[in-house]
């Protein structure tokens, strides 16, 4: 991927400084600039300088991989960008990609899981949690944890009186649904605010509102879905008795 070298940015780090400022090691910086997803540093004499733009992006690379990007999906995403694309852009594409709802993935195992639900699970139990999307079993028999509150939830649903395959149906109903409405979101999204912004030469100065407009639309749209399930809910309630 083609990278353009980065501008006179001020104060400027050594990798060393760079490695601390984003904890990410010498070596996967030394990396990640191999493969082409940093620029150049600053040369002054035979020492690289990196600045505000390197940090951004390594911020951003960062945060790819915590959602789960493989290298090549990374590359393939700061491929899509501007090679000038500078800090603020790059803090915008952070804002985008950050999740909307905070998901705690974890790896565990078997004793783990049981120490935490508070009971010996069966295999048919651990399925259950899979279904529910609480858990994903790895191939190796590890357990993917998709969250503390999401297990108590899928718990709960064990404990319950209603046959797990109802829940199950319930699952899969609200799974189908909320994946259209995020799908359309994001269309709306993508429509109405972001290719505007890029068809206006991506201004640099509506990128800080940009992402604090997002920022302020995401736990908005959140409540705004939750509240407007319970209304539908209670008037449908409503008219099956009237």
């Amino acid at each position: 991927m083609a990278a353009s070298p980065a501008p006179d940015q001020g104060d400027l780090m050594t990798i060393d400084q760079l490695a601390e400022r984003t904890g990410i090691t010498v070596r996967n910086i030394r990396f990640y600039a191999g493969r082409g997803l940093l620029p150049p540093p600053q040369l002054r004499g035979r020492t690289g300088l990196y600045g505000e733009d390197h940090l951004a992006r390594l911020e951003l690379v960062s945060e790819l991989s915590a959602l789960g990007f493989t290298l090549s999906a990374i590359e393939t995403h700061l491929e899509r960008l501007p090679s000038t694309a500078g800090a603020a852009e790059l803090a915008l594409q952070r804002a985008l990609l950050t999740p909307w709802v905070p998901e705690q993935i974890e790896e565990i195992d078997r004793t783990e899981l049981n120490r935490r639900a508070g009971r010996t699970l069966t295999p048919d139990d651990v399925a259950t949690l899979a279904e529910l999307g609480a858990v994903t079993v790895l191939d190796d028999g590890r357990i993917r944890l998709h969250g503390t509150s999401t297990l108590s939830t899928a718990l709960a649903v064990l404990d319950s009186a209603l046959p797990p395959e109802v829940w199950r149906q319930a699952h899969d109903l609200i799974e189908q649904h909320t994946t259209a409405l995020a799908e359309d979101l994001m269309k709306w999204f993508q429509d109405e605010v972001l290719q505007p912004y890029r068809d206006r030469g991506r201004p640099a100065e509506e990128r800080k509102q940009l992402a604090a407009t997002l920022s302020q639309l995401k736990p908005v749209t959140m409540r705004g879905v939750v509240t407007a399930f319970g209304r539908a809910v209670n008037r449908t309630i409503r008219e099956r008795i009237g």
